[in-house]
């Protein structure tokens, strides 16, 4: 990077942190604040808020620079990641390593101000985040990885909140790694062709024709596991409509993916971040009418 200005080089350091594309920040950040708001009962510090939501920003768009050097090889042979900065050569397998470094550094500056427990789990978090760009040349379940990667800020955001994290948490972390490959399953029989093709694995070649099945399936035990949460919580009516609209949104995904389009896989995919942000303002206001206490 030193060797050329950085005006030059920015455009496509935001390509490969995919700011410019930010439904990984959004399916990261729901859950989180489903987190928060829990662990709080309803009015979590401002502070880790603002760590939060700025610290998935950061480790998303770190995820997203280690994974295109995972796939540095192979993007430039689909059409949909050809234009990829490492498959075009704007950017070096080096630099998208520095940039992902930088990026995980500011992140963990951000874990220093919380405390002991949360800083000892983004050690954890730093290890899911750099393995599981990598985990779809060895197993089928490359999706449950980036669910358990992708979930491990909800038992960090109470671990920040309330200094512990009470089972609640832990449903909360297994709604959201099911809910992950549910979403992710959608996303990867976009590409399952290709990676049988390439040798590679996914949930979306797995399942194989019951895939559709298996994400509903998956996408109704996530909203049962909240549910569940929500008696736990003593969360009222509103949070309880928030997920049976949430069962429409599984409808809506499951009718459109049916032909197994790739582009309408992907907009169900997409969907996935109205599904999170209505469970979450449901949260909200359940907590605004009917006040809970910590967990």
């Amino acid at each position: 990077m030193i060797a050329y200005p950085l005006r030059d080089k920015l455009p496509h350091i935001i390509s490969l942190t995919r700011l410019n594309r930010p439904i990984g920040i959004y399916l990261l950040l729901w859950p989180t604040l489903w987190a928060l708001w829990f662990a709080a009962g309803g009015v979590p510090d401002l502070d880790n808020l603002i760590i939060f939501t700025l610290g998935t920003i950061l480790t998303r768009s770190a995820g997203c620079a280690i994974n295109d050097y995972a796939d540095r090889d192979l993007d430039a042979h689909v059409e949909r990641t050809s234009n990829r900065p490492l498959a075009t050569g704007a950017l070096t397998g080096t630099e998208a390593l520095g940039v992902a470094g930088v990026l995980m550094l500011a992140a963990f500056i951000l874990v220093l101000f919380t405390n002991k427990l949360t800083i000892m789990m983004s050690f954890v978090a730093l290890i899911l985040a750099a393995v599981y760009p990598f985990t779809k040349r060895i197993t089928h379940w490359p999706q449950a990885f980036l669910g358990v990667a992708f979930a491990f800020a909800v038992p960090m955001a109470f671990a920040a909140q309330i200094n512990t994290v009470p089972m609640i948490g832990w449903l909360i972390f297994l709604a959201t790694v099911i809910m992950a490959i549910a979403y992710d399953t959608l996303y990867a029989i976009a590409d399952r062709e290709f990676d049988i093709k390439m040798g590679m694995k996914s949930t979306a070649i797995l399942f194989g024709h019951r895939e559709l099945a298996i994400v509903v399936v998956l996408q109704l035990i996530m909203l049962a596991l909240l549910f569940f949460v929500g008696i736990l919580t003593e969360r009222g009516i509103i949070f309880n409509i928030s997920l049976l609209l949430g069962i429409g949104f599984i409808i809506y995904q499951n009718k459109i993916s049916q032909q197994r389009d790739p582009a309408q896989c992907t907009k169900a995919f997409l969907n996935n971040h109205y599904l999170g942000m209505t469970i979450f303002c449901g949260l909200v206001l359940d907590y605004l009418f009917k006040p809970g206490v910590p967990a």
